[in-house]
């Protein structure tokens, strides 16, 4: 088994990203496995480099760096057989790991223990033409996430912090968008809503509990779609959001789907595990059991 490790050195903070190339050096220094070191130096190589890379023999590809590179390997190797991803984790956020426990993110970063973990068989959404392995939303949190970009490469700012400036910011803006939404094929309906958001895992925006009971491994999607509020409603929707206690409230909509669509009278923000980019038209599904993610050893397969 070959080990590709795809490190892209601008992601959050730029301080793990050496230490994981000498980390790595040292661990294979005696042994026989074979690995390669690639440092991407442009937004795409990540998902040439593991395209390339898949084509031939069993690997693992671990993405090193935040959201994004995860996205940009995935990627790449979609539909490859012989390939499995592996996350290790330099970025602001990283909430996909968060479904495994708030307190592991040191083993993911033991490339020991990373190189000896073990695979999970997980499903991924399929958005467009892009697969993603956390989650995807149109709306406010589109929004958010894209102004999150600006605000998490500031000093001193974390991926949370730069999550809730974020928010500020787009608060302070005319809140909703008018939007029509079909799931799982039934009669699209129009919504005047913050935000509708697909879920593979339990958190993202920094922390943020948007799905408590979602798996990315329950060959389902989970759902929720947040009714246009007052500002002044907005603060209290937010504490319990955090907390993933928000599927009592009467304006959100929380269901477990397959598939869902949505349209716009014009193009609107749609975050692809933080990537952003705007459309009037997507169709997000699920693909079931279509990545093999290394879980290091040490953590097991469950929703802490």
């Amino acid at each position: 088994m070959k080990n590709i490790f795809i490190i892209n050195p601008a992601a959050g903070k730029k301080i793990l990203q050496n230490d994981i190339k000498l980390r790595a050096q040292e661990f294979f220094k005696n042994r026989k496995e074979d690995f390669k070191i690639f440092f991407t130096s442009r937004p795409g190589e990540g998902k040439e480099i593991a395209a390339r890379e898949a084509k031939e023999g069993e690997k693992t590809f671990f993405a090193c760096g935040g959201e994004g590179t995860v996205l940009e390997v995935l990627n790449g190797i979609i539909g490859t057989k012989n390939a499995r991803l592996g996350v290790v984790p330099c970025g602001s956020a990283n909430d996909f790991l968060k479904f495994f426990g708030k307190d592991n993110k040191s083993k993911f970063l033991d490339i020991e223990a990373q190189i000896n973990g073990t695979p999970l068989t997980c499903d991924v959404i399929k958005a467009g033409d892009t697969y993603c392995l956390n989650g995807a939303s149109v709306g406010m949190d589109a929004m958010v996430a894209r102004d999150m970009i600006y605000f998490k490469h500031l000093p001193l700012v974390s991926g949370a912090m730069a999550y809730k400036l974020s928010i500020l910011k787009n608060f302070l803006k005319r809140l909703g968008v008018k939007i029509k939404v079909s799931v799982d094929g039934e009669a699209p309906k129009e919504h005047n809503c913050l935000f509708a958001a697909l879920a593979n895992a339990p958190y993202y925006g920094g922390g943020y509990m948007s799905a408590p009971d979602a798996a990315p491994y329950d060959n389902v999607l989970d759902f929720t779609l947040v009714d246009t509020i007052s500002k002044l409603k907005v603060p209290g929707f937010l504490s319990l959001y955090a907390k993933g206690e928000h599927a009592d409230l009467d304006y959100c909509h929380l269901r477990r789907c397959e598939k869902m669509e949505f349209w716009a009278d014009k193009p609107i923000p749609v975050n692809l595990d933080g990537e952003i980019i705007e459309t009037t038209n997507m169709v997000f599904e699920i693909v079931k059991n279509a990545v093999s993610f290394i879980l290091p050893r040490g953590i097991k397969a469950e929703n802490n």
